[in-house]
């Protein structure tokens, strides 16, 4: 294909960057290594950030009233498009399902996720509606629109009629820089940091806790394994506090000192400790557009249980243990996951040669034919 140019907005990521500035991220460091000329444009506060992660990359900031979500909307529909022709670049990539809607030609939209549609009782209303019209906009625009995993771009489809739009499944990477196995004295270092002992094992769940995340069956289901045995490992949650007030509360409620620990946003570097060193890393969603923390999971050889549910299966493959969403059936599965090592031992060895497959260069390359359409 041609030379082109890409303008990669990420002003929609937020403060604590999590899936969507890893995407950002990953997947512009990976365009400048293909020798695309690509530009990032980022709210203030992630401009070092992304010049540090990005090399290749230019990086510009947003204004800093971006930071508020109505005028970053506003900035989006105006100073994206002004932006895009001073710099004169050939496609601007939206990379959060909005984009600047006057902005016909070269334009292409990311859109994540479609459980918006097929399961709405997992959001907000108010989320719902927004990014369900979102994507019916892009969806019938004609812009090119690229999604993570073939079973969202079936769910898009299935969903919103009179498309036009080509659809292009463009899988995620990882960083295997920071999600890799981790040493021995990294993970040594994780466990003092929490106050554990050197015997002490732990199940870890990573992920913002919300309701198709099933974070409320994960605890439940930990809590009596804890009734049946005194040697069931720690359950470490990490993640952002999201909507889902059941689980929140139970973490809540929970005894001080007790078997649970809520560690919240851990920074990144301490993520391949938190999933290498455990036991198990459990992911019981009810359905993602891709499942980003099953494959950094894996990255960092974790055995991984997950249920196969949506795009979860098209991640892990043979490299993870599946199980049913529901409280008996996490019971059963964790219960046997725990008491089989060769198992566990097996998933382990399995789970890096399987995140492999997934690279951001491969996630760039597959986006090159949405630039050509959207820039032709």
């Amino acid at each position: 294909m041609p030379h082109i140019s890409v303008l990669v907005d990420g002003t929609a990521m937020p403060s604590a960057l999590g899936g969507v500035g890893r995407y950002v991220e990953g997947l512009s460091g990976a365009l400048a290594e293909l020798d695309v000329d690509v530009t990032i444009v980022v709210r203030p506060e992630h401009v070092a950030h992304m010049r540090e992660v990005a090399a290749g990359a230019r990086v510009v900031a947003a204004p800093g009233w971006t930071t508020r979500t109505p005028l970053r909307f506003l900035w989006e529909q105006t100073g994206l498009p002004l932006l895009a022709r001073r710099l004169g670049v050939d496609v601007v990539h939206s990379t959060h399902y909005t984009f600047p809607v006057l902005r016909r030609r070269g334009s292409v939209v990311t859109l994540h996720d479609a459980t918006f549609f097929s399961d709405p009782q997992w959001h907000s209303t108010i989320k719902r509606l927004f990014f369900t019209a979102w994507t019916r906009a892009a969806l019938r625009s004609g812009r090119p629109c690229v999604v993570p995993s073939d079973a969202s771009a079936r769910e898009f489809l299935r969903h919103v009629s009179r498309c036009r739009s080509t659809v292009t499944t463009t899988p995620l990477g990882v960083d295997f820089t920071v999600f890799r196995p981790p040493t021995d004295a990294e993970t040594a270092s994780f466990r003092t940091s929490l106050g554990l002992e050197p015997d002490h094992r732990w199940i870890a769940f990573l992920g913002t806790i919300e309701p198709r995340k099933n974070v409320g069956a994960l605890l439940r289901a930990h809590e009596r394994l804890c009734g049946e045995s005194a040697d069931v490992p720690f359950l470490l949650v990490s993640g952002a506090r999201g909507w889902d007030t059941d689980a929140l509360t139970a973490l809540d409620d929970r005894p001080p000192g007790g078997a649970v620990r809520e560690l919240g946003y851990l920074p990144v570097d301490e993520l391949r400790s938190l999933l290498g060193g455990a036991e198990v890393v459990v992911y019981p969603s009810l359905g993602e557009g891709f499942g980003l923390p099953v494959l950094e999971a894996l990255a960092c050889g974790a055995c991984v249980l997950t249920t196969d549910r949506l795009s979860l299966p098209e991640v892990a493959g043979d490299a993870a243990a599946y199980t049913e969403p529901d409280e008996d059936s996490l019971v059963e599965a964790l219960r046997t996951l725990l008491a089989d090592a060769d198992r566990r031992t097996s998933l382990r060895g399995r789970a890096v040669p399987r995140a492999g497959r997934f690279t951001w260069v491969a996630t760039a390359e597959a986006s090159l034919p949405a630039y050509d359409e959207a820039a032709s």
